[in-house]
């Protein structure tokens, strides 16, 4: 019994040996992946940017630690890394061209046309662009029919069908597990509060998800048409019949791609391209390591800051620890507030370019954000630049900066603001519990979830939501610099894309970051100045620490059981923690 316990013993301490050692090489190894990640990059002669468009395209690139020990690949494509790329390639002699790897490439069609824009720009220095795919999905072809020849596997396909968006609907649900959500709300088209009170989508919002759908498939369609030397009435002809159902030999004849090759022979015709000789080497470089070439331009010793702030993500009063928000960006309306007022304060900074990519969120923490934007707009220029979505609050945020820039596919607008209490009468009763109360006044008990609104709460609420309307409005109003009268005809919680909405007056310029910049710049006039990001950006260690590896297990493992569902599943899990007076997008879009 004695040796039975000792090796028991001895096993025991054996494994938990065992265990902290392969952590502390895990721990090692990923500190040794992170420090040459970020070496500067030396560029060989006849190099190729090789561009990867296979993962999620978010604003900024962050490092994902819990990601690395499980061993996955990191499948977020940070947007500032590929415009840094981009612009380095076009910068360094060594580079001779770009390679544009299409895959499965999820993204808002803002960053894509602004890729698409920087592409072009790229080309201008006479350098090459060669694209191919097994498979292109939409978007990634979107970015690839730049390129000078676009190249497809001879059993491979090319995804170009149109768009379309599909809400996901909770009111049967919801019935089934005795929950009724009381909404109160205004504007015809603020139909965020649809997925919890129908089954299907009102004429008004199908009328402006048809609109605004439409419109980035023009753009969409109109820019592949200049690229590829095709008729609109051609493109959309080749998504009428799925193309991507037909033999390869039909994407080359519609003139979607140029040749046929197998991917083991691009490598030779991108040598050929480079000037190098085919028993050679091909230097190719990771986005990675184009990020970390270094800039061939001086120093500047000015002290002047052009300060780039990210505001990204559905907008909070404060930030949870929801499973499946562990990994969503948010904008934190306290952090966001504090970080304003830092960049006011500090003199060196002398303008801000606002990167709003929101859908929107929590009224009252648009309007604390709205003050903090105002205050330092007295001090230096305020320009915002809209990635995919600056719609509701992401609105609300951006509507009294000096300049708002958008992309034509940016989806902005959405005046409105709605409310939600849930009413859990239903469940509870299912459970067998039973409620009394006891108050002083009428209103005492107000918020209750166990008891349907009584007909004086209704009217209060409704009543309240009317003013936040109303105030809505009229910071539109003032920063817009249009009558109330007019702005509610184009309000009433309708979504436009930014095309549309710098003829409405809704935003000024069309254009992205580096066009936002370029007004920034000029507005503080300035010659000599360094660009910043904020907020900062965690650090290694500090996303390590910061991650919680509950969160992070039990998110991935809901949003491989629901899918592209994952988002929208989202809202519902969240319905009980969020701001009960909200100015965000109709609800999530489902954009394919």
């Amino acid at each position: 019994m004695k040796d039975f316990l000792k090796f028991t013993l001895a096993t025991i301490t054996g494994v938990i040996l065992s265990s902290v050692v392969l952590f502390v090489l895990n721990i090692i190894v990923l500190f040794g992946m992170v420090s040459s990640s970020e070496s500067e990059t030396i560029v060989s002669e006849n190099s190729v940017v090789m561009l990867n468009l296979n993962g999620i395209l978010i604003e900024r690139s962050q490092e994902n630690p819990f990601g690395m020990l499980m061993g996955e690949e990191n499948e977020n494509l940070g947007l500032n890394d590929i415009l840094s790329a981009i612009k380095k390639a076009k910068e360094n002699e060594d580079i001779k061209g770009i390679y544009l790897q299409a895959g499965a490439l999820s993204s808002g069609f803002a960053a894509l046309e602004e890729i698409r824009d920087a592409l072009v720009d790229f080309k201008e220095s006479g350098k090459f662009i060669v694209a191919y795919g097994d498979t292109y999905t939409q978007g990634a072809y979107y970015l690839s029919s730049v390129a000078d020849k676009v190249m497809l596997n001879p059993q491979g396909m090319i995804e170009w069908r149109g768009l379309a968006s599909q809400p996901m609907f909770y009111k049967d649900l919801l019935e089934k597990i005795g929950v009724e959500v009381q909404v109160f709300k205004v504007g015809t088209y603020k139909s965020a509060v649809e997925p919890f009170i129908a089954t299907e989508m009102s004429p008004a919002n199908r009328e402006q998800v048809s609109t605004f759908l439409n419109s980035i498939w023009g753009v969409m369609t109109k820019d592949v048409a200049a690229s590829r030397q095709l008729t609109v009435e051609a493109l959309n002809e080749a998504a009428d019949r799925l193309l991507m159902f037909h033999p390869a030999e039909e994407s080359v004849k519609s003139g979607l791609a140029d040749t046929l090759i197998y991917k083991n022979d691009v490598r030779n015709y991108l040598k050929q391209l480079a000037g190098i000789e085919e028993d050679d080497d091909l230097p190719v470089l990771s986005l990675q390591e184009t990020v970390n070439i270094k800039k061939n331009v001086p120093k500047d010793k000015s002290g002047n800051i052009v300060a780039v702030y990210y505001a990204t993500g559905e907008i909070v009063d404060e930030s949870n620890a929801s499973p499946m928000s562990a990994s969503k960006e948010v904008i934190d309306g306290q952090k966001v507030i504090h970080d304003l007022r830092r960049l006011k304060e500090d003199e060196d900074v002398k303008a801000v370019v606002l990167r709003v990519n929101s859908p929107g969120g929590s009224a009252y923490a648009s309007e604390q954000i709205w003050y903090a934007v105002s205050e330092l707009k007295k001090e230096k220029p305020v320009i915002v630049s809209m990635s995919d979505y600056a719609a509701s609050g992401g609105y609300y945020i951006s509507c009294n900066a000096d300049t708002i820039v958008a992309e034509p596919t940016t989806l902005t607008g959405s005046i409105g603001i709605f409310g939600l209490f849930p009413n859990v009468q239903g469940l509870t009763e299912k459970f067998g519990l039973d409620f009394d109360v006891v108050k002083t006044n009428p209103y005492a008990d107000f918020g209750d979830f166990t008891r349907p609104m009584n007909d004086g709460e209704k009217a209060l609420m409704q009543a309240y939501v009317n003013q936040g309307y109303d105030l809505f409005l009229t910071r539109c109003s003032d920063g817009r610099n249009i009558s109330k009268e007019e702005l509610d005809k184009i309000a009433q919680g309708r979504v436009w894309t930014g095309e549309t909405a710098l003829e409405l007056g809704l935003v000024d310029v069309l254009g992205g970051l580096d066009t936002a910049m370029d007004i920034a710049i000029q507005k503080a006039g300035l010659e000599n100045y360094t660009v910043l990001s904020y907020p900062k950006q965690e650090s290694f260690i500090e996303t390590l620490m910061n991650t919680g590896s509950g969160n992070y297990i039990k998110a991935h493992l809901l949003k491989g059981k629901v899918g592209e569902y994952y988002k929208q599943f989202s809202v519902l899990e969240n319905i009980d923690q969020c701001s009960r007076i909200q100015a965000r997008l109709p609800f999530e879009l489902n954009i394919q």
